[in-house]
């Protein structure tokens, strides 16, 4: 049985729920992404908030947009972040740990 790493991180509790929102919408769509807060914060330093997916994608996963449209990739990573956001908010958890969702899901396949 494959072991789960959980961090625990300290900054901004804004910036920690949105990096838990990210790593959470990657496990929903089958990204095996994980951003840990070095890598966030060098994206947001770089692209800002709006563009922090597609500076993403251009830097780390640029073989994606040979088979998918960038603004296709940001709509739908944007719209299962926003998802996890609200689930976030509606359970009333407070940020504090981050779960490696990319290890989650090579468990659940076996890997």
């Amino acid at each position: 049985m494959a072991s789960i790493t959980i961090e625990r991180t300290f900054f901004d509790p804004a910036e920690e729920t949105s990096l838990f929102a990210y790593n959470a919408a990657f496990h929903e769509l089958g990204l095996s992404w994980h951003w840990d807060y070095d890598t966030y914060r060098s994206l947001l330093a770089g692209a800002g908030e709006k563009n922090v997916i597609c500076t993403y994608i251009e830097t780390h996963q640029r073989h994606l947009l040979n088979a998918y449209d960038a603004d296709f990739l940001i709509k739908a990573i944007e719209s299962a972040r926003a998802q996890c956001l609200e689930n976030i908010k509606a359970s009333g958890s407070q940020p504090g740990f981050s779960v490696n969702w990319a290890e989650v899901q090579r468990a659940e396949i076996g890997i």
